[in-house]
């Protein structure tokens, strides 16, 4: 159940060095392909079907999170962003500090009664309370990673809540598809890519794309779904499907057969279209190598970057759907 293995996923850790979530992943995806690690990519996952093509789907396993980068006497410790953290979420937000132990902490927080006029501080001028002395010394050093606190959390009407669900549903569509495809008669070999370091700049994919060259891929990443004060025009529905990108940097024809996938078999669907860039992996696989024709296809989601990241499950189902029918048919090219 997508549900069940998203809920692993969320709550582990892959940040820098550690590895829970790809490790979750190799297990996941062991019974189903070929597991191996690839340096600093992640994880890739092959099923080799000896055919003469091979069509690789992109998924990023990396989380943002922080690291320690002074610790006070007071117990407070000081740290920077890794990745994209917005600094107006921070304050009294729970943490988890990797160091000699697992150690909770919480960003600090004036009461309100105090703050006045108060503007949005830095990352970096946020403290972390760990309710400590000098003894937090002892578990605590400057390097350590933290990452948000766990809380995978049911919502109503299907969606569910938690940290890292960008990119982690992608994953859970990839765990999924290869539970659905590994014993049948597919007419292409298919990589699934499990990247780290998208967050740091879309590093993990650049090294896997140029390794494994392979004839097409899609990427699958999540996107700005609809909220309060969100202008409809610059995000997409929650619960209204896979989005499908129409970019001039993505193939054509991928976001095309994608699309006819969706609609012949009353797949919900939306179309993302952008200007350029797409700020997913797409970005640096179509330029990896010699250059590798891509698509990309994303999971509409709420509070992207924050511990408190909502996604529909019908919308992962809709992805799951898509690429299935989309690899079947041998891909676009």
């Amino acid at each position: 159940m997508i549900e069940k293995i998203l809920k692993e996923l969320s709550n582990a850790v892959t940040l820098g060095h550690l590895k829970g979530a790809t490790e979750a992943a190799r297990r996941l995806l062991t019974p189903y392909a070929e597991v191996s690690d690839f340096g600093q990519t992640g994880l890739i996952a092959k099923i080799d079907k000896g055919q003469k093509k091979t069509l690789m789907l992109d998924a990023h396993i990396d989380e943002v999170g922080f690291i320690v980068t002074h610790v006070f006497d007071s117990g407070f410790v000081k740290v920077a962003p890794v990745g994209g953290n917005d600094p107006r979420i921070l304050p009294a937000t729970p943490v988890v500090i990797h160091g000699k132990t697992e150690l909770p902490a919480v960003f600090a927080s004036n009461p309100p009664h105090l703050k006045g006029e108060e503007e949005v501080k830095a990352t970096t001028d946020i403290l972390l309370d760990t309710g400590l002395g000098t003894e937090v010394r002892e578990l605590a050093s400057p390097g350590d990673l933290i990452s948000y606190e766990k809380d995978f959390t049911l919502l109503s009407g299907g969606r569910v809540c938690g940290k890292s669900l960008d990119d982690r549903a992608a994953v859970a569509c990839l765990v999924e598809l290869a539970s659905r495809l590994y014993d049948k008669d597919l007419p292409v070999n298919l990589i699934l890519c499990l990247a780290e370091q998208e967050e740091l700049g879309t590093r993990g994919a650049v090294t896997a794309t140029f390794a494994l060259s392979p004839d097409e891929a899609v990427a699958i990443d999540v996107s700005f779904a609809d909220g309060p004060d969100i202008p409809s025009t610059k995000c997409g529905k929650l619960g209204g499907g896979a989005m499908i990108g129409i970019s001039p940097i993505l193939n054509r024809k991928i976001s095309d057969l994608l699309t006819d996938i969706a609609k012949e078999n009353n797949i919900p669907h939306q179309l993302e279209v952008m200007g350029g860039k797409t700020g997913t992996d797409a970005d640096v696989i179509t330029i990896s190598g010699s250059g590798v024709p891509c698509g990309l296809i994303s999971i509409p989601l709420r509070n992207m970057h924050t511990p408190a990241e909502v996604v529909d499950m019908a919308d992962i189902a809709a992805v799951c759907d898509i690429l299935e029918a989309y690899i079947l048919k041998g891909g676009a090219l």
